[in-house]
């Protein structure tokens, strides 16, 4: 796939990307601080992500998810 275009979306710093498949469609995919990049992946994502993605957002994505679950646990009890 050819990446076509790296967004930064939310105060969570996620990666928006787009990429072209080889018949011409368009491909869609988040990325997210907590993920752990694959060593295949493109450098500019990975560029982008050492850029966007400090201790200071990655802590806060994490305690947005915390509460996330601590919330939806709550709901099913």
């Amino acid at each position: 796939m050819l990446l076509d275009k790296i967004e930064v979306v939310s105060d969570y710093k996620h990666l928006q990307i787009r990429e072209i498949t080889d018949d011409g469609k368009y491909h869609r995919r988040i990325l997210s601080s907590n993920q752990t990049l694959s060593e295949d992946e493109h450098q500019e994502i990975k560029d982008k992500a050492e850029e966007v993605w400090t201790d200071e957002v990655k802590e806060k994505w994490t305690k947005f998810l915390e509460k996330q679950e601590t919330r939806r646990l709550e709901r099913t009890e």
